[in-house]
């Protein structure tokens, strides 16, 4: 399991990550999570783990946000510094022996993501024929 450190502090209407790297996103895997992208929009859903002091309380907020059937966002700063935000799914909050952890599915831009995702690869590494 990847954790992002840092401090979560919530809002209303968001959850805001204001200490420690950008959180770290994975694919959704689980078959009930992946029907939360469908839509008008190519969306893809991931899943972010992040350590807090306050996971039910976060999870809590949302519950208000969708029972008013309005949204919440997680705010974070990107590698760049430059602050995004993206819409959370479905919360949940799990004690571990080395504290709480916020589990937050968001829906994230397919576009973005993948641009992320193609950022990471090498593309200099090409198998040589002998190899």
């Amino acid at each position: 399991m990847i954790f992002t450190f840092g401090t979560v502090i919530a809002m209303d209407d968001k959850i805001t990550i204001i200490e420690g790297p950008p959180p770290l996103f994975e694919a959704a895997q689980d078959g009930w999570a992946l029907g939360l992208g469908e839509g008008p929009h190519l969306m893809a859903t991931a899943l972010t783990r992040l350590r807090t002091f306050n996971a039910p309380a976060l999870v809590e907020r949302c519950y208000r946000r969708w029972h008013v059937n309005e949204p919440i966002h997680l705010h974070y700063r990107n590698d760049l510094g430059l602050e995004e935000r993206v819409p959370i799914l479905a919360a949940r909050a799990v004690d571990l022996p080395e504290g709480q952890v916020l589990l937050l599915w968001l829906s994230l831009d397919v576009e973005k993501l993948k641009l992320k995702m193609d950022s990471g690869e090498d593309d200099g590494a090409e198998d040589k024929p002998g190899d």
